[in-house]
C-alpha cells in the first residue's frame, strides 16, 4: 500500500540534523547537497576514494563513527542502455550492493530516515501509461536495463522489509530521466540528453556532416532536471513518515529524435542527424504518473529548453574534451 502522511504540514525537520549525502559528488547528490545547504542542517559527505561503499565493514565502520541522523542515497553505478549491455554485472552487484551495506548499517546505528534513489526503469516494459506505482512487478523489464532494475526493485523491498521488521523508516523515490549540472559526459557511460550534448558539440567542432543517434527516434521519453528532483526529496524527507514507492516525474514527453533535433538547435549543429535503427530502441515509452507528488504542492520548474541550455553552457565551462 502507498499512503501519504500529512501531506499539508511538516512532520520532520532536518534543522540540526547530521545528514549524510551518499554519492554527493555525482548529478543528484551535488544536486541534493546544494538544496539542502538551505535547511539549516550538518552535511556530511565521503567521497568514493575513501569509502567504497560496496565493502560491508568499512561502510559500518565509517558510518558507526559518523552516526548519520538522516542519509539520502544517491551513490549509484549509473549509465545508459550502452553501459549498461557492457557491463550488467556492475550495475547489479554495485548498487545492489550499496543498498545492502548501507541499510543494514543505518539500522544498526538508529539513523531516523532515509530515502532511496530508485529509476522508473524498475517498472515493466509495456506498462500501462502513464506508469503508476502499482505497475511495480507486474510484467517484463526492459532487457537492456534489467540488471540495474533489478538491483533498485532489490533496494526498494528491502527497505519495506526493514520497516516491517525493525519500523526503520525510508521513503524510496522512482525519478523518471534526469538531467543537468554535474551530468556525466563519458560517451560509453552517459545517458541521453549529456550524450547527445557530447556528440553533437563534438559534431559541431569537427565539422562532420552528419551524427549518428542511436535507434529508430521514436521512443517517448519523459526528463526531469536535478534540481527538482531534488526540491521533491527533500519536500518528501520533511512531509512524509514512510513511503514504500513514489514516483518523481515532469510529466512532459518528447519523442528522441525531437529531443535529438533540440540538442543540435541548443548546440548550434547544422549538419544531417540519421537515426540508427539497427541499434536498440530500449522502452518505447516511459511516463511516469507524479499525482501523488503533485498533491503535496510539489511541480517542477525548470523546462527542457533551459534545462539544456544550462548543461550545455555548465558543461562548455568546465571544459569538454575536444573531439578526436
Amino acid at each position: 500500500m502507498i499512503s501519504l502522511a500529512n501531506p499539508g504540514g511538516e512532520i520532520f525537520s532536518l534543522k540540526g540534523k547530521r545528514v549524510w549525502v551518499a554519492g554527493h559528488n555525482g548529478l543528484v547528490g551535488s544536486a541534493l547537497v546544494q538544496r539542502l545547504e538551505q535547511e539549516e542542517c550538518t552535511i556530511l559527505k565521503v567521497s568514493h576514494s575513501e569509502l567504497d561503499l560496496t565493502r560491508q565493514a568499512d561502510t559500518e565502520r565509517w558510518m558507526a563513527k559518523f552516526r548519520p541522523e538522516v542519509i539520502l542515497v544517491a551513490a549509484a553505478k549509473v549509465g545508459g542502455i550502452a553501459a549498461n549491455s557492457a557491463y550488467p554485472a556492475d550495475f547489479l552487484y554495485i548498487n545492489a550492493m550499496i543498498a545492502m551495506n548501507i541499510m543494514k548499517a543505518a539500522t544498526d546505528i538508529g539513523t531516523e530516515k532515509l530515502l532511496w534513489m530508485g529509476s522508473s526503469c524498475i517498472y515493466p516494459k509495456f506498462a500501462a501509461q502513464p506508469i503508476d506505482e502499482h505497475a511495480l512487478l507486474t510484467g517484463p523489464l526492459e532487457p537492456t536495463n534489467e540488471p540495474y532494475a533489478i538491483a533498485k526493485i532489490a533496494t526498494l523491498k528491502l527497505a519495506q522489509a526493514y520497516a516491517a521488521q525493525y519500523g526503520t523508516r525510508s521513503i524510496s523515490v522512482m525519478p523518471t530521466n534526469l538531467y543537468g549540472r554535474n551530468d556525466n559526459f563519458d560517451p560509453q557511460g552517459s545517458h541521453v540528453i549529456p550524450a547527445m550534448v557530447r556528440k553533437m558539440h563534438d559534431a559541431k567542432v569537427a565539422g562532420s556532416e552528419t551524427v549518428a543517434v542511436w535507434g529508430t527516434g521514436n521512443p517517448l521519453r519523459e526528463f526531469l532536471h536535478v534540481d527538482d528532483l531534488a526540491d521533491a526529496c527533500v519536500l518528501l524527507m520533511k512531509t512524509q513518515t514512510h513511503l514504500q514507492l513514489i514516483n518523481v516525474g515532469s510529466g512532459q514527453e518528447v519523442s528522441i529524435s525531437d529531443l535529438a533535433y533540440l540538442v543540435a538547435d541548443i548546440v548550434g549543429y547544422r549538419g544531417q542527424i540519421v537515426f540508427d535503427s539497427s541499434k536498440p530502441d530500449g522502452t518505447p515509452r516511459k511516463r511516469l504518473n507524479s499525482l501523488r507528488l503533485h498533491a503535496l504542492g510539489w511541480a517542477p520548474k525548470v523546462d527542457l529548453r533551459s534545462g539544456i541550455e544550462d548543461l550545455y553552457q555548465h558543461w562548455q565551462h568546465a571544459g569538454p574534451v575536444p573531439a578526436e
